[in-house]
């Protein structure tokens, strides 16, 4: 096992999965500048977060105030994941490794 793996996994702080989008709207009411024909702004920046956990989606507005913290939060994520991934594709090469060397021994048990 790979302790600088285990130690880098247990120093992870405040993380958060999905992504973050920005949008620009359009609103209903006529005669705004978002809806003039030569020239049309739209409404925002707004910071949308979305995620997926038990199978249940969930989107969130953020405000430019929490911007930074939220993008924060999902860098960890994604450096928590990739930490994980790295952790499994060791686990699983430590199992193919004991289940080659349990079968050499049945061989060499059996002659």
């Amino acid at each position: 096992m790979s302790w600088p793996l285990v130690r880098a996994a247990a120093a992870v702080a405040a993380a958060a999965p999905g992504s973050l989008s920005k949008q620009y709207n359009v609103c209903g009411k006529p005669g705004c500048r978002c809806k003039d024909p030569a020239n049309p702004q739209r409404h925002g920046p707004y910071y949308q977060l979305s995620w997926v956990h038990a199978c249940k989606s969930t989107t969130q507005f953020i405000r430019g105030p929490f911007l930074a913290e939220v993008k924060a939060q999902l860098a960890t994520y994604k450096a928590f994941r990739k930490l994980t991934d790295e952790w499994v594709e060791l686990a699983l090469q430590v199992a193919k490794i004991k289940l080659q060397a349990a079968k050499d021994a049945a061989k060499v048990a059996a002659k």
